[in-house]
């Protein structure tokens, strides 16, 4: 699914309408653990589409996720108006290689940074969530809304992981 911009910000924030999108921060790595409890690593390895990520590749994405997005948070927070850069995810999944990445390792990795992140925006005043960053391909976005991107972000991958996991 190719999208724009424009069309991927109205996807991914529809996934939380009416949500807290720091509640769902802080409740993602542990609602992954469960699903993915007990399936065997060969499975998550497993790309039932051929051209969709297995469970596996899902979980580096989202360690490698979890970086950039804390490092863009901490952008905005330390100079307002800074530039936030754009990526392109499939290249970061081929030099990374995330068909080879152990999944175990990729949801410990994920959810300690994502803990370090939940405890940082639970620690900001009000005030704070109003400054902005200037992303490269989606214009000005606050803190609020960086953090609304990466919740529905979540829900997109959440989803992702179900469907491909036995029933």
């Amino acid at each position: 699914m190719h999208e724009t911009p424009k069309q991927y910000t109205r996807r991914v924030l529809g996934y939380i309408e009416g949500e807290d999108p720091v509640r769902i921060l802080g409740t993602t790595p542990g609602r992954i653990a469960r699903l993915i409890r007990g399936v065997p690593k060969k499975r998550l390895a497993l790309r039932a589409i051929p051209d969709k990520w297995s469970v596996a590749e899902i979980l580096a994405h989202l360690a490698d996720t979890e970086l950039l997005y804390g490092f863009r948070v901490r952008r905005i927070l330390e100079a307002n108006g800074a530039p936030i850069q754009g990526i392109d995810q499939d290249a970061w999944a081929g030099f990374s290689d995330y068909a080879k990445q152990d999944p175990a390792l990729s949801l410990e990795a994920f959810r300690a940074t994502r803990e370090r992140l939940v405890r940082l925006l639970r620690s900001l005043p009000k005030k704070r969530w109003t400054l902005w960053g200037m992303h490269s391909e989606r214009g000005k976005e606050t803190l609020t809304r960086t953090v609304e991107m990466l919740a529905g972000h979540d829900i997109n991958h959440l989803m992702q992981i179900k469907a491909r996991l036995p029933k």
